[in-house]
């Protein structure tokens, strides 16, 4: 391949991220890759996110900036997809940056083949320390059935993911995204990317999984994350749920539906980790009634879960088993627990 023959569009959702904004772009705008069309989506910032996206669309040619009223991150995503001019489509957030050789040695994988996708590692920015993280897929290129038996029927089902399913740490070959509007749902809020990659790594052909490769750098806000409640998050994962087995029986892919079950199941231990954190003193009133869904309990009580993280397993039997006294025991150790963070 020569030296930046692909265009690559790097698409960047944008809400209130002023502090952050500049040290993303600055390390976008000096990749060594520069063949690149940088669309920035300003999702409707109350901050300055705003002027500093037409700031730099006006420092760079290459920099577009598009404003929209606030419709979530999946929203500012989908109409990055649609302002793209690239081949190729990479996505960072913007409260993240990247390394500068990033996007050179991920084209370095291309073969210009129609729906390819290179994967990179990231690393762990946390406030206290910094920690690589390694996806579990092994390093390789994955086609035809290796690509059929480890990739793609292995995306849903494991506690511990084989491949990310975030969009970042990703360059996609933009045809992968073809047809898969039906399936996006933008009130998804846990398991929005799982929303938009799962279809699109169903649809690919070619996958590349790059060695070390620690290039995204992930920035992980302890503080906002532990005290954080999201009232919407069951509503979430219904949603979630729905568009993935759509998208799975559409693509001729019905060994994923048992598979797509204990990721529900997964999530659903999500689910009840964040109504434990409910500030509403009538929280339980709400866990049971998440977790006595006649829908849900069938799902639940059908699906065996191998669940190894200590943590979860309390949770893991608190859906299982979600009863007054055990509930509020869990609720006591989750305080104890954010307390300690």
């Amino acid at each position: 391949m020569r030296k930046e023959e692909f265009l690559i569009s790097v698409i960047v959702p944008v809400y209130n991220k002023e502090k952050y904004l500049g040290q993303c772009m600055d390390s976008i705008l000096g990749q060594t890759y520069s063949n690149l069309d940088v669309v920035l989506v300003d999702d409707g910032s109350a901050d300055r996110s705003g002027e500093i996206c037409d700031g730099y669309a006006k420092k760079d040619r290459r920099v577009r900036a598009v404003h929209q009223k606030n419709a979530g991150s999946t929203a500012a995503v989908l109409r990055g997809l649609e302002e793209a001019s690239g081949q190729y489509y990479a996505f960072i957030d913007s409260d993240d940056y990247v390394s500068r050789e990033m996007l050179e040695e991920m084209a370095g994988h291309l073969s210009g083949r129609k729906g390819e996708i290179v994967c990179c590692n990231y690393v762990l920015e946390k406030q206290k320390e910094t920690v690589p993280v390694i996806q579990g897929l092994a390093p390789g290129i994955y086609e035809g059935e290796r690509l059929e038996r480890e990739v793609k029927a292995e995306l849903a089902g494991n506690e511990n993911r084989k491949i990310p399913m975030s969009r970042c740490m990703k360059l996609c070959e933009k045809s992968v995204f073809d047809g898969n509007e039906k399936y996006y749902d933008t009130k998804i809020r846990m398991g929005d990317d799982f929303n938009l990659m799962f279809p699109a790594l169903l649809n690919c052909s070619r996958v590349v999984v790059m060695e070390q490769a620690l290039f995204y750098h992930y920035r992980y806000v302890e503080d906002s994350i532990v005290h954080s409640y999201d009232p919407r998050m069951e509503d979430s994962v219904e949603r979630w749920y729905s568009c993935a087995l759509r998208a799975a029986r559409d693509k001729g892919m019905s060994v994923m539906e048992e598979k797509l079950l204990r990721e529900y199941v997964y999530m659903m231990i999500l689910v009840m980790k964040n109504e434990l954190r409910n500030p509403d003193r009538n929280y339980m009133e709400k866990v049971r009634r998440i977790f006595t869904d006649p829908v849900v309990r069938g799902r639940i009580d059908g699906t065996q879960a191998a669940v190894e993280n200590r943590a979860n397993r309390l949770l893991y039997a608190g859906i299982r088993h979600p009863n007054k006294l055990y509930l509020s025991m869990l609720r006591l150790i989750m305080k104890y627990y954010d307390k300690s963070r």
